[in-house]
């Protein structure tokens, strides 16, 4: 018997504490040109009745797929597809985070556009798009996760192409300039947004096509463009707080 062999004969998972691994999910679309984050309402203890992002025991499955099964069975809504995006956004693990046991849980930040309704499934009571400044009092250490999933967010879409995850295949600039608004929760001004956009090398790409409806204040049809090849953004598209702050 090899030394390997040998020490996992004799080896003991019992000698160490005990610890879960857990999935949550900051599922995120625009709705209604508001920013929203996709919640359930607990069926189970701890916290029933509270409000908490989607998420629930990793099993015999990679993390990622853990996190599409937990999003699907409590609120059937499936992430699929190449205009889904889909990252770890940190690890959470305190002592006291689950009042069973210490569970340490890896979050997930998702971003889609024209998410369906929500229905609750497996130990959820609910499940419902809730604007972002609406969804506050979550069970367990949600609240910390969700305004942390926010702010990397809103850090992504100035520096990276993400803003185009949140709309159509096919979109227009005054379009994205409200996917800006939303998640940075700032107005635009749109001539300055349309010249940064198109200062930036790879970010979209003309269509050659316009709009079926007349622009902003019912002006000219506006013209239609599609993400281009870029992955960072440069220069980057600041947050007009940020802008300030560097000036």
């Amino acid at each position: 018997m090899s030394d390997e062999a040998s020490f996992l004969a004799g080896y003991d998972p019992g000698d160490y504490p005990s610890i879960a691994v857990t999935v949550d999910v900051v599922a995120l679309t625009i709705r209604d040109g508001a920013l929203c984050v996709l919640l359930v309402e607990r069926g189970e203890q701890p916290f029933t009745g509270h409000r908490a992002l989607p998420g629930g025991f990793v099993r015999e499955e990679t993390l990622d797929e853990a996190a599409l099964r937990e999003l699907a069975e409590e609120t059937d809504v499936r992430l699929a597809g190449d205009r889904v995006h889909l990252e770890q956004l940190r690890t959470y693990g305190n002592p006291g985070r689950d009042p069973r046991m210490r569970v340490v849980s890896v979050a997930y930040l998702a971003f889609a556009p024209h998410l369906p309704e929500a229905t609750a499934g497996s130990d959820a009571a609910r499940a419902y798009w809730v604007p972002v400044e609406d969804a506050k009092d979550l069970a367990f250490d949600h609240d910390q996760i969700l305004a942390e999933g926010l702010e990397r967010a809103r850090d992504k879409l100035e520096y990276t192409p993400l803003a185009t995850a949140f709309v159509g295949t096919e979109f227009t600039i005054s379009e994205l300039r409200q996917v800006y608004a939303s998640v940075w929760g700032e107005e635009l001004h749109a001539g300055n947004f349309h010249r940064k956009v198109l200062s930036v090398p790879g970010f979209v790409e003309s269509t050659g096509e316009t709009a079926s409806r007349g622009g902003e204040r019912g002006g000219p049809r506006a013209k239609l463009y599609r993400a281009g090849d870029a992955r960072l953004l440069h220069p980057a598209l600041l947050r007009p707080t940020r802008e300030d702050r560097v000036r």
